[in-house]
């Protein structure tokens, strides 16, 4: 199977102290931490764990700058095969149609059978993934958790609402969006990195994916962030105390004073 991985660079939340930016638009992003965003961590190892299973080639693709170089050598060091970097000025500032936009010029240029990305990423939308597949008119299915191979087609299982899982069954070539908890991601050490750090990355523009740069970018944005802020912290949790029959009568009360209760 020739499998195509989507994934991106983003601020790691662990390791930075997330401010807002002077416009109040978007995050300070000068000197933050960056990593592999972690739901598509989970999709480069269910491919890799699917090659070793039938065979094929996993390959690792991201939209950014040169920076975004890193984390295609971090999954490549994981085990992906070759990496794609689709970078061009004309990209900044694209939303999440933009972004499946110039995915698909890069899907068109290869032959596979197989599309993955993370179930969502940094900004929460989880919409890629659908658009793209749309945009192919490829079946696809969303927070994936389960992926068993058959001839020409695939089996996967669905997280959905009440702890439940869905069942279906999807002809390839196919757009999956991995959930998280499918798999657990290998290590990556350093000596991994170090082996494929002059590993050579083709890098695509626009022209090169044959992408109109009018409908991608800012320019070709439906959606653009206006505000950013930091919700105000409540006075926290009011604590209750006594018996079990006098914490349930406080809890009516308290719910009936704020129209929870008629």
């Amino acid at each position: 199977m020739e499998i195509l991985v989507c994934v991106k660079r983003v601020p790691d939340s662990a390791e930075n102290e997330i401010e807002m930016n002077a416009e109040g638009n978007d995050i300070e992003r000068d000197d933050l931490v960056f990593s592999v965003n972690e739901w598509d961590n989970y999709a480069v190892e269910e491919a890799i764990q699917i090659v070793d299973n039938v065979g094929g080639t996993v390959t690792v693709v991201t939209v950014g700058d040169d920076e975004s170089d890193e984390v295609l050598r971090r999954e490549m060091a994981m085990g992906a095969a070759k990496g794609i970097l689709l970078t061009d000025d004309a990209f900044e500032g694209s939303d999440c149609k933009g972004i499946a936009t110039i995915l698909k010029g890069c899907v068109a240029k290869g032959n596979y059978d197989l599309v993955l990305t993370g179930a969502q990423a940094d900004e929460g939308a989880g919409a890629v993934g659908g658009m793209l597949a749309a945009m192919l008119d490829y079946p696809y299915a969303s927070l994936v958790n389960k992926v068993e191979v058959g001839e020409g087609k695939l089996t996967v299982g669905r997280e959905i609402e009440g702890g439940n899982q869905e069942m279906n069954e999807i002809e390839m070539p196919c757009v999956l969006s991995i959930q998280t908890g499918i798999n657990e991601p290998r290590y990556v050490g350093i000596r991994g990195i170090r082996q494929v750090s002059g590993v050579e990355i083709p890098e695509f523009g626009a022209a090169d994916l044959g992408v109109d740069a009018a409908a991608v970018g800012e320019a070709g944005a439906k959606v653009k962030k206006v505000d950013y802020f930091v919700p105000e912290s409540g006075d926290g949790a009011e604590m209750l105390e006594g018996s079990n029959d006098e914490i349930i009568e406080k809890l009516i009360e308290i719910l009936k004073a704020n129209g929870g209760l008629a």
